[in-house]
């Protein structure tokens, strides 16, 4: 479970990088949820765009991918998703 600190630290970081998933109309299909899973290992912290074709709105749709993945949701913001896993052999070092 991350602290108020250690998302601030994310939230910062996810300012300056660009999504790498986008969810559409068709929503989340397994072939998606196993590429964010892997992007996830990866990278620890991605962005995700849900395209306005898309009827479930965006904090439902961070709640499904957190679960689903095993990790947590940092911010939403309009149709904007940033989400964190840490990996096995972790990348960022947030702050205490």
């Amino acid at each position: 479970m991350l602290r108020g600190k250690q998302k601030a630290y994310l939230r910062g970081l996810l300012n300056t990088q660009t999504p790498v998933f986008q969810v559409g109309k068709e929503g989340l299909s397994e072939n998606l949820l196993r590429q964010l899973d892997e992007v996830l290992e990866a990278r620890e912290l991605i962005k995700i765009t849900v395209l306005n074709n898309q009827t479930a709105a965006p904090d439902e749709l961070a709640a499904a991918i957190a679960a689903h993945t095993g990790a947590e949701v940092v911010q939403v913001i309009g149709n904007k998703i940033g989400l964190y896993r840490a990996a096995r052999k972790p990348q960022l070092a947030l702050p205490d």
